[in-house]
C-alpha cells in the first residue's frame, strides 16, 4: 500500500448487518471520551428506527449522537474526534468533508455496510478503505448455516438500494448461503 494516501486518524469498521458494527462504534467513543478528547457520534438523519438523536445498536445499547442530513453539516460541531454510523448512508458526498476533518487533524471512525443487498460495494467504501489507517471488517453470523457471515441479504420485497431496516428487512449470511436481490428492469 502507497504509505502516502495512509492516514492514521482514519478508521473504518465494515461488515454485514447484524455484525456489532455500532457497537464496535460505540467502544471507539468511549476510548476518546476516555482519553480525554472532545468526542461526538452522527448519525443520518433518515435512520430513525431507534430514535432520533442517539446511535443505538440492535440490542438496545445508546449514546447520544448529532443527526445530520450530510457529513459537511457536522463540521462546526467536530473537534478532536468523530464517529460516523451508517456511513454508506452519505455515500460519495461523505469523502470530501471527511477528508477536510483528516486535514485539520480530527480523528475520524466511521462504521457501515460495505456490502450491499445486491452484492456489490457501497460508496464511500471504495474511496474511504484505501485512505484508512485501519480496517476492521467484522462478521456476525450467518442465519442460514451458522457460518461467519460477510453479506445483508434483502428479506423484503423492497428492491430500492438503501432502506432503514432492522430485523424483518434483512438478515445476515456467509457469502456461500447469500442470495443477492435481483435488480427490478429499468
Amino acid at each position: 500500500m502507497n504509505h502516502a494516501t495512509t492516514n492514521t486518524h482514519l478508521e473504518v469498521i465494515c461488515g454485514p448487518m447484524f455484525a456489532g458494527k455500532t457497537t464496535e462504534l460505540m467502544s471507539r467513543v468511549a476510548q476518546a471520551h476516555a482519553a480525554g478528547l472532545r468526542a461526538i457520534a452522527v448519525k443520518p438523519t433518515r435512520d430513525t428506527r431507534y430514535g432520533h438523536s442517539e446511535l443505538v445498536t440492535h440490542t438496545g445499547l445508546r449514546i447520544p449522537a448529532l443527526a445530520v442530513d450530510r457529513i459537511a453539516d457536522a463540521l462546526e460541531y467536530v473537534h478532536d474526534f468523530v464517529a460516523i454510523d451508517e456511513i454508506h448512508f452519505f455515500a460519495d458526498e461523505a469523502v470530501a468533508p471527511i477528508q477536510a476533518l483528516l486535514a485539520r487533524g480530527t480523528r475520524v471512525v466511521v462504521a457501515g455496510c460495505d456490502i450491499d443487498h445486491f452484492g456489490e460495494v457501497f460508496a464511500p467504501f471504495d474511496s474511504l478503505i484505501p485512505m484508512a489507517g485501519a480496517v476492521t471488517r467484522i462478521a456476525g453470523t450467518c442465519a442460514r448455516c451458522g457460518a461467519p457471515s460477510t453479506h445483508s441479504e434483502r428479506i423484503s420485497a423492497v428492491t430500492d438500494r438503501i432502506i432503514v431496516g432492522g430485523i424483518g428487512d434483512f438478515h445476515a449470511t456467509c457469502a456461500t448461503c447469500f442470495r443477492p436481490s435481483v435488480r427490478p428492469p429499468a
